[in-house]
């Protein structure tokens, strides 16, 4: 899954700072054992593209991938990436889960297939797949599309049985050899145990202990866990007990499956009634969850709120329930076999749809909640706990898209998210949800309103005109039929936005000018007001009217600071950087253009990103270094692919880019133009704000020090020597 990277306002250090390609999670613990598997798996992947690791649950297949692409990734240019598919229930989301984990946000229309293709089409990287058996043959197709799309690609697929697909090269994962399970065992137990060593247990149970869970980590480390109130012998005894009436007082080896599944099963029994109830209760979470959401959906008569911290502390205790660190905060998780067990007895209990609409309702609360929030000074930490919530938001969104009569909670649920589709860099998504949810009768007028002009504005986000007349059309009619006056503001408000990017001014000043009206009559403030305002002030600087357009964004920046809102302050900075570079300062230009670079990277905001760096190049310009300027223009230019239409098409947007390529090409010469051009377009996101920030008018680096997509050195500063040709977002080759 994809990690929150970014969930604040980064200083300048931190964007500066270098990180390694890839999303590969740290190790909680220590890896143990597995010398010889390692080596192998190395080899399958130094001589076939695509590589599946199969084997049983809990045989350690997730573990051994991750360590595994750890230790190769420095053979990838682009290093190694991690899809944890587990969380993933429908096949239909496989695409956008696994843009997600490569960090590629991709604003256009298009297909997310298709975005995949061409963002892998020139990078060398290894792409772990973990859990997917449920999706095999989705991820079948999908992994053929990009093997034969991107040649530099290597997959390693982690599943209980392989894709079936040419050329694939079938690992099986056996049990853990007996000296590998015996330190499994030990190292897991010292971790549980103070003082436990190996010398103070007896090594002969140890061993017969490991041969009876079959060598499986997962059952060892369950085993392990039961050490803090019995001795290796009284475990071995009660599992002895446990899988001889299991079987029946058969004297032959345990079948595998039967091993962990006994394993579990007797880790259950040993839990008191409350431990085994919330084991059940919990398994309706995606991926991670935190104690407030368990404590709601999982409580009851029979588990009291207040009880519950015990209860999973207890659970935590035994490894059934994994506690994390993460960026939102302390979460806890289950392991995918041990919610499936947990799964197997909600639904034998039959309280299995009670639990899912529990579920279901607190995830839409906790929507309406960061919506709220989003226009706080908690803005970061809102984008940091959606972020890790995405998995149970989107079983969220599924159950009330497939559940009879709650169709209008799924239009709520996806209109409610547009901060996050909008903000953070979710348009793809965002716009797949929105699309179901209108497929569907709601039979409730404002859910399906809310979710009309949230998709209205996507559509326009995503330079779709079409779509975004559509919606916001339909939209306008039916507020204005129902008397939805919130409702209407919100289409009239994005039709003017949908008039500004398509060029045409005076209209887009008298519709945001009649939105902002409608807003202040129903008293609705907020960060998509705000955004309405900084729009009509583009609006009024593209007719020319730089004081007007200055005052409304200096307005804007106030009550920005006053609410602690950053997202929306950084387009009325990118407003007046414009304004101040049409005036000729470009020292105050460049500035507020940094400043709102760092808010841009810091929501991973493509648009409001891309958008300052196109106009830094101008400022750049103006400060009389047009090597550099021609350099950020082919920075902008690798971005757009991923955006959209570049400067959505609009003359206005445009002018500035023109103008600078125009003097840029005349001091430069036509073929040094280029090669700065091409020598920017080897550098991402990330390497081209920490240039920004750490150039500035003194001490920027030459362009012989920028990495290029593959680390090399694309070019020279003032020179600009020709670098290799460089892969831009849609995987052709820059030319200028």
């Amino acid at each position: 899954m994809r990690r929150f990277t970014r969930p604040g306002p980064v200083s300048r250090s931190s964007a500066t700072r270098p990180r390694a390609p890839g999303n590969l999670p740290a190790e909680l613990n220590r890896f143990v054992g597995r010398d010889g598997e390692l080596a192998a798996l190395a080899g399958h992947l130094r001589s076939a593209r695509l590589v599946t690791l199969t084997g049983v649950g809990g045989v350690g297949k997730s573990r051994l991938a991750a360590r595994a692409a750890a230790i190769l990734q420095d053979r990838f240019c682009d290093g190694a990436w991690l899809v944890e598919l587990s969380t993933l229930h429908h096949g239909h989301l496989l695409d956008h889960a696994v843009a997600e984990a490569l960090d590629l946000a991709d604003h256009t229309g298009r297909p997310p297939r298709a975005a995949l293709a061409a963002h892998l089409a020139g990078r060398e990287l290894l792409l772990v797949l973990d859990g997917h058996e449920h999706l095999a043959e989705e991820c079948a197709a999908l992994v053929a599309d990009l093997l034969r799309r991107a040649p530099g690609l290597r997959v390693l697929a982690a599943g209980r049985r392989p894709l079936g697909l040419p050329g694939e090269q079938n690992v099986p994962l056996p049990p853990m050899h007996d000296r590998d399970a015996a330190g499994l065992f030990l190292d897991r137990a010292a971790a549980v145990v103070p003082g436990f060593t190996a010398e103070s247990v007896d090594q002969a149970a140890v061993a017969e202990l490991c041969r009876r869970l079959d060598g499986i980590p997962l059952a060892l480390e369950l085993a392990a866990g039961r050490l803090r109130a019995l001795s290796v012998e009284q475990v071995l005894h009660r599992l002895d007990d446990r899988f001889r009436l299991l079987t029946g007082g058969a004297h032959s080896p345990v079948p595998r499956h039967q091993t962990l599944r006994t394993t579990i099963g007797w880790s259950h029994e040993l839990c008191t009634p409350a431990e085994r109830l919330l084991w059940a209760r919990l398994s309706v979470f995606a991926g991670q969850f935190d104690l407030d959401a368990a404590e709601y959906v999982c409580s009851g008569h029979d588990l009291p709120a207040d009880e519950l911290l015990d209860v999973v502390t207890a659970l935590v205790a035994q490894s059934v329930v994994v506690r994390e660190e993460t960026p939102a905060g302390l979460r806890y998780r289950m392991l995918d076999t041990v919610r499936d067990y947990g799964a197997g007895w909600l639904e034998a209990l039959d309280d299995a749809e009670r639990l899912r609409r529990r579920h279901r309702d607190w995830y839409v609360g906790l929507a309406t909640w960061c919506e709220l929030d989003w226009f706080s000074p908690r803005q970061a930490e809102v984008a940091a706990r959606i972020e890790c919530e995405l998995p149970n938001l989107r079983v969220a969104l599924e159950h009330s898209l497939d559940s009879c009569g709650d169709a209008h909670l799924g239009q709520y649920l996806a209109g409610t998210l547009w901060f996050y589709w909008a903000g953070c860099g979710r348009l793809s998504e965002g716009r797949h949800w929105l699309d179901r949810s209108l497929e569907l009768d709601g039979e409730h007028d404002d859910a399906r309103l809310k979710a009309l002009w949230v998709a209205g504005y996507v559509a326009v986000l995503q330079g779709d005109a079409v779509g975004a007349v559509s919606s916001l059309r339909e939209c306008r009619e039916e507020a204005e039929r129902t008397g939805n006056a919130t409702a209407a503001a919100y289409a009239l408000h994005r039709t003017g936005c949908l008039a500004l990017v398509r060029d045409d001014m005076p209209r887009a000043e008298a519709l945001l000018r009649d939105a902002l009206a409608r807003y202040r009559e129903i008293g609705e403030l907020n960060s998509n007001v705000l955004m309405g305002q900084v729009e009509l002030a583009m609006a009024v600087a593209f007719q020319g009217d730089l004081a007007q357009a200055v005052q409304l964004c200096e307005d804007v920046r106030r009550v920005c600071d006053d609410h602690g809102e950053r997202w929306t302050l950084a387009y009325a900075l990118f407003v007046l950087a414009y304004a101040a570079w049409s005036r000729g300062e470009t020292v105050r230009a460049r500035s507020l253009l940094e400043e709102c670079l760092v808010i841009d990277h810091a929501f991973h905001d493509l648009l409001g990103a891309v958008l300052a760096i196109e106009l830094l190049a101008l400022v750049t310009l103006g400060q009389g270094d047009a090597a550099e300027a021609a350099l950020l223009q082919g920075a902008a230019g690798r971005i757009w692919p991923s955006v959209g239409l570049p400067l959505f098409g609009s003359r206005h947007y445009n002018q500035p880019h023109r103008l600078c390529e125009e003097q840029a090409r005349a001091l430069l010469g036509a073929e040094r133009y280029e090669r700065c051009l091409r020598a920017g377009a080897g550098l991402d996101l990330d390497a081209a704000v920490a240039r920004v920030l750490d150039g500035g008018a003194e001490g920027r680096p030459d362009a012989a020090d920028v990495p290029g997509p593959r680390g090399t050195a694309p070019g020279q500063a003032p020179e600009c020597s020709e670098p290799a040709a460089s892969p831009t977002a849609d995987g052709g080759e820059t030319t200028g």
